[in-house]
């Protein structure tokens, strides 16, 4: 069963130009990282807020990931943009 995957994040008011490139860069290594299904982007300019909005294979497979951003370093630069760490949250399907 897969699983959907919510990153809300604040970004700082002067993020946005640097944040573009960083994520064009390392979305192809989300997307190719085993168990990722989907990865879209959506931004709320007047908040300064972007959602990334993730298909995983399964909850391990997400943390995997994290885990692997956190040892490689891509994780403290995604925080970089930040201005408070991101909410994020798993969903499963209810199958109604």
């Amino acid at each position: 069963m897969s699983v959907r995957v919510t990153l809300n994040c604040e970004l700082k008011s002067n993020a946005y130009a640097n944040l573009l490139p960083f994520l064009e860069e390392n979305l192809p290594n989300v997307r190719g990282f085993k168990g990722n299904r989907q990865v879209n982007v959506f931004f709320d300019n007047d908040k300064c807020e972007m959602l990334l909005e993730e298909k995983w294979q399964s909850v391990e497979s997400h943390q995997d990931y994290l885990g692997f951003i956190e040892k490689s370093g891509v994780l403290t630069q995604l925080n970089s943009f930040l201005s408070s760490p991101p909410v994020i949250k798993y969903f499963v399907n209810a199958d109604i």
